[in-house]
């Protein structure tokens, strides 16, 4: 099995786009406020396309089996550092989990980020999404912050 990790083309979008949804579907359980039907999270040829983003995707065999991106932000004035690549769009097909494909993804992700001289590195997971945080874990993240909710719809409030 040989697995090549590379950067996306927009010959990949097709395959992106299925991976896309993939990506939303498995979040749909962790976020009762995604819009029901047929969303997109992203603009993935222009997350291929422009100067301060990336998206890499593995192969096995020729067939795409796992993506990611990372884009570069202006972070907060406040903060030691002036830049943060943000990491998002880590997806890896059913089939291939568990053969450290997102590090791999990660990694590569990690070193375009390096080299472009943007060393704060940031992502969001779900608070449920165990297997993605132990994923991340392994790959050196830590949490950091607690994003935190709440409806307020059908409450009666004082």
């Amino acid at each position: 099995m040989s697995i090549i990790v590379r950067k996306a083309t927009l010959n990949d979008l097709p395959v992106l786009l299925e991976f896309e949804q993939g990506v939303i579907i498995a979040e749909r359980p962790f976020n009762p406020t995604i819009k029901d039907g047929d969303i997109n999270y992203y603009n993935i040829d222009e997350l291929i396309t422009h100067e301060d983003s990336e998206v890499f995707v593995a192969e096995i065999n020729g067939n795409i089996v796992a993506s990611g991106y990372a884009k570069i932000k202006t972070d907060r004035h406040y903060l030691k550092h002036t830049h943060q690549g943000y990491l998002g769009f880590m997806y890896v097909s059913e089939a291939h989990r568990g053969k450290r494909l997102n590090k791999m993804i990660v990694d590569a992700l990690l070193k375009w980020c390096k080299a472009r001289h943007v060393f704060e590195i940031r992502l969001d997971v779900y608070n449920d999404n165990i297997p993605a945080i132990k994923a991340y874990e392994k790959a050196g993240f830590k949490k950091h912050m607690i994003n935190m909710r709440l409806d307020i719809e059908n409450i009666e409030l004082e």
